[in-house]
């Protein structure tokens, strides 16, 4: 049964992490004197969320002068419903939310967003008081900044790969982009240990599921996507090149001779 989780709702005696310690590529533009101390100084509060639904809430402080969460480590997923049709984001180590934004912006058109971790989730609080200390050093500031706009493109770019014709193509596509970031490399090719179900597959990629199943036995039979046992993917060969030509070559393999 999944557990529902809420932020800023739990008792004395939080967690602290150095923010910098857990995510050195945020300094990388810090000289080694300035890395030392902003790691020293940016301290933040770290919620967990377990696996299951996640109800975020807003900050306590009203959001005023907060930065966001930072996803330290887990996978988060993201649906949002609107009418019939939903929509998918992974959302996982490095990432940056500010899902309360979402509630207040959000105000013609309203879809349902669901939360769901998939894995136990880290997350640092970077609220007011260590975003005055990371102010210190605009390096900083620009690397949390970049971090959101680094979410903004893959979903500009998963939209465009969801406009492919074939969903064997976009599927291709979309599995390799996951891999930059969740895969690893293998004796049998790039490995990818994520719990991606059918369903959620055709939320990622705008397919139906039974449109993502045949895509998926081909892509099997082409020898390009496997499925282990226990419930990882194994991508094999190269990352296709340019998208037009991939799928004009998994058209010419699917016509009868």
């Amino acid at each position: 049964m999944h557990r529902t989780n809420t932020l800023y709702r739990m008792a004395a005696g939080n967690a602290f992490v150095r923010v910098l310690e857990e995510d050195p590529e945020l300094a990388a533009g810090l000289d080694p004197t300035s890395v030392q101390l902003a790691t020293r100084h940016a301290i933040a509060a770290v919620e967990i969320v377990a696996p299951g639904t996640w109800e975020p809430a807003f900050p306590a402080d009203g959001g005023g002068g907060n930065l966001g969460l930072l996803v330290l480590d887990g996978l988060l997923m993201r649906d949002v419903a609107i009418a019939q049709a939903t929509c998918t984001e992974l959302i996982g180590r490095g990432d940056l939310l500010r899902p309360w934004d979402w509630e207040r912006d959000v105000l013609t058109i309203k879809p349902v967003v669901t939360w769901t971790a998939l894995q136990p989730v880290r997350l640092a609080v970077l609220d007011r008081r260590i975003a005055a200390v990371m102010g210190r050093w605009p390096e900083l500031v620009s690397a949390i900044v970049a971090r959101a706009v680094r979410r903004s493109f893959e979903l500009a770019t998963n939209q465009a790969t969801s406009h492919l014709t074939r969903v064997d193509a976009r599927l291709e596509l979309m599995f390799w982009g996951l891999a930059d970031r969740w895969g690893r490399v293998g004796p049998d090719g790039v490995v990818l240990e994520l719990p991606l179900t059918h369903q959620v597959l055709g939320r990622l990629v705008g397919a139906q599921r039974p449109s993502v199943t045949t895509a998926l036995s081909d892509l099997s039979r082409r020898g390009v996507i496997e499925r282990r046992e226990d419930g990882a993917w194994i991508l094999r060969g190269d990352p296709p090149g340019d998208p037009a030509e991939a799928t004009a070559a998994a058209a010419q393999q699917a016509t009868p001779t």
